[in-house]
């Protein structure tokens, strides 16, 4: 099958994906798709928002809806790094047996990873870039896809721990989740306090899933969207020849390389899922906002004067 044709398959399952998550999900479209666009890319996601905005439920839907497996770790100051990566036990037979952990999964969802100290939140940094864990110098190969969506409350910082700049450049995207329409809300409402229940139908499956991300990778992208991403991410970083007056102004930090690579993926597969046979310059703006906002890092000034990322981003363009 030609990859034009691939593309046409893939596209009426992703229209159908979407029907399926919406069955149970009211609204919170433009969040459901930087999630697929991740998932579809080889990312993973940091889930930015308030209590009870049913992140959990989003992302349990859209594992059953890719027909994979889920698995949910709530981050506490007491978590171990045993607790996630798992642990070797002695069985009957005083042997060493590994009792895999929760991170054995397509996807996982760290709950309120902020919560538990910098030593367990780096148990999560070889999966998330290796695809792999290694326990007691045993390396183990973790189950593709794989994908972790790490959720975070912005608004309560007591017992919180930040993370790490290494860690949050492990995720493609950061998503704002933001608060339901009032008719959204009134859907919710209805459908969670009713006998209502709806099934969601499996789309895809695990070889779907990584034929769809090895298609995004053959996607042809022109030298020019190429070089735009590429100096739009070189224009981050203050301090150096590039940066724009806006940077050097209100940034202590800008983004890396691996930003470029993700703004790159990303755009290809925002293109594909819009019906696009390659990605141009309006694909990589699309997501430039999502790929950039854990990765620019503000200085003081730019906090006493409120100036937010999202504002210095859209000034890069």
């Amino acid at each position: 099958m030609s990859d034009v044709k691939s593309i046409e398959k893939y596209l009426d399952q992703y229209q159908q994906l979407r029907k399926e998550i919406a069955k149970v999900i009211v609204g919170q479209e433009a969040v459901i798709e930087q999630i697929l666009i991740s998932i579809f890319s080889g990312g993973h996601v940091l889930l930015i928002g308030v209590p009870g905005l049913a992140k959990t439920l989003m992302v349990n839907t859209i594992a059953k809806a890719l027909g994979l497996d889920f698995k949910r770790i709530q981050f506490t100051p007491d978590l171990m790094p045993s607790d996630i990566l798992g642990s070797e036990i002695l069985d009957n037979d005083r042997n060493f047996k590994f009792i895999k952990g929760p991170v054995f999964s397509n996807i996982v969802l760290a709950d309120e990873i902020n919560r538990t100290p910098p030593k367990t939140q780096a148990a999560l940094l070889e999966a998330m870039q290796e695809r792999s864990v290694t326990i007691a110098g045993n390396h183990y190969k973790l189950e593709q896809p794989y994908f972790v969506l790490a959720t975070q409350n912005p608004i309560e910082q007591e017992g919180t721990y930040p993370l790490p700049e290494a860690q949050l450049d492990r995720f493609m995207f950061a998503i704002n989740l933001e608060y339901p329409t009032f008719e959204e809300e009134v859907s919710v409402v209805k459908q969670t306090t009713s006998t209502h229940s709806s099934l969601v139908e499996v789309v895809f499956d695990d070889t779907a899933v990584l034929e769809f991300q090895s298609l995004i990778r053959r996607i042809p992208v022109a030298d020019n969207v190429v070089e735009y991403a590429v100096r739009m991410i070189s224009k981050t970083r203050p301090n150096t020849a590039t940066a724009s007056e806006k940077i050097q102004e209100f940034v202590s930090w800008g983004a890396g390389p691996r930003a470029s690579q993700n703004l790159i993926l990303a755009a290809k597969t925002h293109a594909v899922i819009h019906g696009k046979f390659s990605a141009d310059i309006e694909d990589v703006q699309a997501v430039s906002k999502s790929v950039l906002r854990h990765r620019i890092i503000k200085n003081y000034k730019a906090e006493a004067e409120g100036v937010t990322v999202d504002t210095i981003i859209e000034s890069l363009y």
